[in-house]
């Protein structure tokens, strides 16, 4: 029989009367099922988390303690918990193990900054009349943190939006992703066990159109920090009103091969970080800009990384594709290579789909209105596009209503400072690809990619509110 996993509400494990299945990706067969919640258990969440906010308030140092024992925790339960990623997510194994490594780190940078929330001095002494005052800022954490995750990353991109939440002394209502959701129910059974107050953390299972539109319409959720599509963000920022927003969306991360570059460090990057996680990665490489006098020797050495790379089982430790989230996915991504190539476009490699598994595919004579070019594909698929002039072609980069993160390839820094300048992304990657991150840097795009940063440190200044306070003294 399938496994069952409850809902966690205000510290207690919570079953409804309706569930969901949760599939493996890669046998397409239920593993599992989730109690779902309704309008009762969404509101249940935010109450024990506005409850639990103004009375279980933790000490920068408490806070310090639980998120490193979940840190802890975290490299304890590796395995099991890569397993479920591994399963629920289809990502390959070895990038799984990878996952808590990383979401290990976010949990312990988080920790530590909820040692370091300061405020400043503000010198009013300087202003005619306020000789006698004295000022400085504190900031005070928002309250409750309403959090929205996706499929992709179901621990990491989930510990982004609760670590910090937690470290700047905030409640959280989380809902995971309906794909993904055991990922987190297994995070919040390491709260537990790390001792965080009940009501701090709540998971609530459901569908964007019930559970994730309640939580946009309920006033007592002060913060919303979601990972997902322009379109969707969207609509949060249009519903929740001047409600505080950290919003990561959509993107189809330019990379630039400029003449001057390392040819072969350019395409063995490429080619082993534009595939991961079948391509489906915010900032996965999508568009490669290759200078015309390179082309042909860039293309060759792509095509040959791109040979050794293993498409299959993610269960197996060598696999570096695996299945994409939804066989439909994998369709509608095979559907515009289909179209691109009925407009000129060349299939170089890849191309071909068995059920949710799209092979590797790069895409050649492209067009920049074709749909793997201008929209997010999200899926194992790059298109190469020539260019002569540098100016150009970050002018063509720039059209895109995208600017997430991008890279760059040259052994020329007079080259690489100017597309610093120019190319209009919230992070620029030199001689490296656009999917470059470590989780304490700050993370977040620009344009249709979203407002407001990620990284423990960043998100902090996100989910607190600054405060002024003034003293006015006698003989000051």
């Amino acid at each position: 029989m399938p496994e069952q996993f409850k809902l966690f509400i205000d510290g207690q494990w919570v079953e409804t009367s309706e569930t969901q299945d949760v599939i493996d990706k890669y046998t397409q067969k239920t593993y599992a099922t989730v109690f779902t919640a309704g309008e009762k258990q969404v509101d249940q969440a935010i109450s024990s988390a506005e409850a639990a906010f103004r009375y279980n308030q933790l000490s920068p140092y408490e806070r310090y303690e639980i998120l490193k024992k979940v840190s802890e925790l975290l490299v304890e339960n590796k395995e099991e918990l890569a397993q479920t990623i591994s399963r629920e997510a289809g990502k390959p194994i070895k990038q799984a193990r990878s996952e808590i490594d990383r979401s290990s780190q976010t949990f312990e940078v988080a920790a530590e900054e909820a040692k370091r929330i300061t405020g400043e001095g503000v010198p009013v002494e300087a202003a005619p009349g306020s000789e006698n005052r004295m000022a400085f800022t504190i900031r005070v954490p928002v309250g409750v943190v309403g959090a929205i995750s996706p499929f992709n990353f179901p621990l990491n991109l989930v510990s982004h939006k609760v670590a910090p939440a937690i470290a700047a002394g905030n409640a959280v209502v989380l809902k995971p992703a309906s794909a993904t959701p055991i990922t987190s129910l297994k995070l919040a059974e390491l709260f537990e066990q790390a001792g965080l107050p009940k009501g701090l953390f709540n998971v609530v299972v459901g569908s964007g159109s019930v559970v994730g539109q309640q939580m946009m319409e309920d006033e007592r959720i002060q913060l919303y920090t979601f990972t997902g599509s322009a379109k969707v963000g969207l609509k949060l920022k249009q519903t929740t009103g001047l409600n505080k927003l950290i919003l990561e969306l959509g993107n189809n991360s330019p990379v630039i091969v400029d003449k001057e570059a390392d040819v072969e460090q350019a395409a063995n990057n490429i080619a082993q970080k534009g595939f991961a996680f079948a391509g489906q990665v915010c900032i996965s490489v999508q568009r490669v800009y290759v200078h015309e006098e390179i082309r042909d020797t860039f293309k060759d050495k792509l095509l040959e990384a791109i040979k050794s790379l293993k498409v299959g089982d993610p269960s197996d430790p060598d696999t570096d594709v695996g299945p994409m989230i939804a066989e439909s996915e994998a369709e509608r991504a095979e559907q515009w290579i289909n179209e691109a190539v009925d407009n000129g476009a060349t299939v170089l490699t890849g191309g071909r789909r068995k059920g949710p598994v799209l092979q590797p595919t790069v895409v050649d004579n492209v067009k920049k209105d074709m749909k793997v070019v201008c929209e997010e594909i999200f899926a194992p698929v790059i298109s190469l596009i020539s260019f002569s002039d540098l100016d150009e072609c970050i002018t063509e980069v720039n059209e895109s209503p995208y600017g997430l993160q991008g890279g760059i390839f040259t052994q020329n820094l007079d080259t690489a400072f100017y597309a610093a300048k120019k190319v209009e992304v919230g992070g620029l990657m030199i001689n490296d690809s656009s999917q470059y991150r470590v989780d304490l840097m700050p993370y977040g795009g620009v344009k249709d990619s979203g407002s407001g940063k990620e990284g423990p440190k960043y998100s902090i200044e996100e989910m607190t509110n600054e405060r002024l306070i003034v003293l006015n003294l006698k003989n000051g």
